[in-house]
């Protein structure tokens, strides 16, 4: 295995025993609930059915991201100890963190200036985010050094797709992604938008479905027609899920069926603290390898 340190945002949202099973390290975001502030630690501090139960009865929240004195207190006990470090980045267009963690980089450059302190901003976001980050273990673990696989997160992370439906309008009303007059036609006629991650990181709503089971058809379609190969599809997927597992594994149980060469069944995580707070309840999110993402 590699000496080096391959690092994330905890925005990533695998569980803790994946992070420590592929020997990947962390950075907490915070999230406040009704005036507390907490640590986005993978539901310790909140466990997530306590979180979007608060939100759906009324809880008011907000995030912050990890700040330069909070990254320089971060990477300094690895480069005091003689590694380098590769951390991959929240997505700057979702995020201010990897503004952060460069002017972090730049500091620490200064005093330690025979290690090496990579940045990449992974334009990704949740599992997806998480599944590109198991990508760079499985690199990582092959043999691969920090140079190169550096170079090719930069290379392939716009391959990694992110698709979203939401069946709960209310948190995408209140960010201002929907208005409300077309919230509440929405909710009315049981519209789920379809949303993707573009080119520069940030969500875009891509259709309005009308109807939970046309919605999960049509995200299966979507992997479908963007995955490597098609229905031959051949590597991993994993889901994200904000307090609705059984659409989640609604969508896994089709992929499942539609993609019978995925390498191993698909991985059903919870979307966490921060991007939850801005999605709310209801949202479920689908992720695989593919073709280039556009704008």
């Amino acid at each position: 295995m590699q000496e080096y340190v391959l690092s994330c945002c905890s925005t990533a949202d695998l569980t803790e025993a994946h992070f420590n099973g592929r020997d990947i390290h962390y950075v907490c975001f915070h999230f406040v609930l009704d005036g507390k502030t907490y640590p986005d630690d993978l539901g310790k501090s909140v466990p997530f059915d306590r979180f979007y139960k608060a939100m759906a009865d009324g809880a008011e929240t907000k995030t912050s991201q990890v700040n330069v004195d909070e990254f320089i207190q971060y990477f300094t006990p690895f480069l005091k100890a003689g590694r380098d470090v590769l951390h991959i980045s929240f997505s700057s267009g979702l995020s201010g963190a990897y503004s952060a963690a460069m002017m972090a980089k730049k500091e620490l450059e200064a005093e330690y200036p025979a290690r090496k302190l990579y940045i990449v901003d992974s334009l990704a976001a949740s599992s997806g985010y998480g599944l590109l980050m198991d990508k760079l273990a499985d690199l990582r673990d092959a043999g691969m050094g920090i140079d190169d696989l550096c170079a090719w997160a930069e290379e392939n992370k716009l391959r990694l797709h992110h698709w979203f439906f939401s069946t709960d309008l209310t948190f995408y009303i209140k960010g201002g992604r929907v208005s409300k007059t077309s919230g509440f036609v929405g909710t009315l006629l049981s519209i789920c938008p379809l949303l993707n991650m573009d080119g520069h990181g940030k969500l875009t709503p891509r259709a309005k479905i009308r109807g939970k089971k046309n919605v999960i058809k049509e995200i299966a379609k979507k992997m479908e027609a963007h995955a490597d190969n098609g229905l031959r599809y051949d590597g991993k997927c994993f889901i994200s899920n904000s307090a609705c597992f059984e659409d989640a594994k609604a969508v896994a149980d089709l992929v499942e069926d539609h993609f019978p060469r995925l390498s191993g069944k698909v991985v059903i995580n919870h979307i966490g603290t921060t991007v939850g707070s801005h999605t709310g309840p209801g949202t479920v999110a689908l992720f695989f390898w593919g073709d280039l993402r556009q704008d």
